[in-house]
């Protein structure tokens, strides 16, 4: 009884919070379901009507919307296939017994503590400009005509600077993962003749598969809602080049002030977003068994 007692009790305390995230995440969701089935424009008030699943097959018709998901698989499978490598390589290397190992830990996680805008600006106006950025400064010191990135490789540019805020998180759980394998099957490994590359592919690699998995599955929710490296740097163009969903469904509500037409884009891309973490958690649960 005094067991059964402390359950409802437990129960009873946490409810209040339970309720609370329950609206918090249901109530804007609600919302944004009921306004996808109305023609509501921010500029025509009182002009609102229901128009059922006519939000969805005017945004599933807009050539911009197959762009924009061809550029958002494009830019997730580019970011996670750098810093999935990137991460492994790094994190391989300053596991190794080097002078000042903690503060080359620490410069090599900085960039996750820089916020993406600043991080978008800073790419943007001190390495990719093609007058004044580093890069096209060392592109004039060996003769080479500079590139304008953003305009010319726009999409490229931007898997390269969301890269380089995720690179850090991929490497410190790589990182992590490395420093629990087990020394002794190493040093074993390394008794029977194994090379550097047996070892990493036979003992390495497969003891980092939960890690990377996991690493997957964190990385492509985040990045299916990047937009502030979009804002700062392109403006999801030249044309539609480097429109995402989530600057799509931006561009739809605040800049054509179409909310019926946004709302019906969000949750398609929430339907889409599911789908993902829903293939995602099954290879998480295949790993882990």
């Amino acid at each position: 009884m005094a067991t059964l007692h402390q359950r409802s009790l437990a129960r009873l305390m946490v409810a209040p919070s339970v309720v609370l995230l329950f609206l918090w995440m249901i109530v804007p969701l609600g919302m944004t379901l009921w306004f996808s089935f109305q023609r509501y424009n921010l500029l025509m008030p009182g002009m609102e009507e229901f128009t059922g699943l006519g939000n969805y097959r005017y945004f599933l018709s807009d050539p911009g919307f197959w762009i924009s998901l061809q550029n958002t698989l494009i830019m997730v499978g580019g970011i996670l296939a750098i810093t999935v490598i990137g991460g492994i390589a790094i994190a391989i290397l300053i596991d190794q017994p080097i002078f000042g190992q903690g503060y080359v830990r620490i410069l090599v996680i900085a960039p996750f503590f820089v916020m993406p805008t600043v991080s978008a600006l800073v790419w943007k106006n001190m390495f990719m400009n093609p007058v004044n950025g580093l890069l096209g400064q060392v592109s004039r010191a060996f003769g080479a005509q500079p590139v304008d990135w953003l305009s010319q490789y726009p999409l490229f540019s931007i898997i390269v600077i969301v890269s380089w805020q995720w690179l850090p998180f991929a490497t410190l759980i790589f990182l992590t993962s490395l420093q629990s394998l087990d020394s002794e099957q190493v040093e074993a490994a390394e008794m029977d003749g194994a090379g550097i590359w047996a070892r990493f592919t036979n003992l390495t690699l497969p003891h980092m598969g939960r890690a990377i998995t996991v690493v997957i599955l964190i990385e492509t929710i985040f990045l299916l809602s990047v937009f502030a490296e979009i804002l700062v740097t392109t403006n999801g163009g030249p044309g539609y080049q480097t429109t995402t969903l989530t600057y799509l469904v931006y561009t739809q509500a605040l800049l054509q002030f179409d909310v019926g037409g946004a709302s019906a884009g969000g949750i398609i891309a929430v339907i889409l977003a599911n789908i993902v973490a829903f293939f995602l958690m099954r290879m998480i649960g295949k790993t882990l068994d």
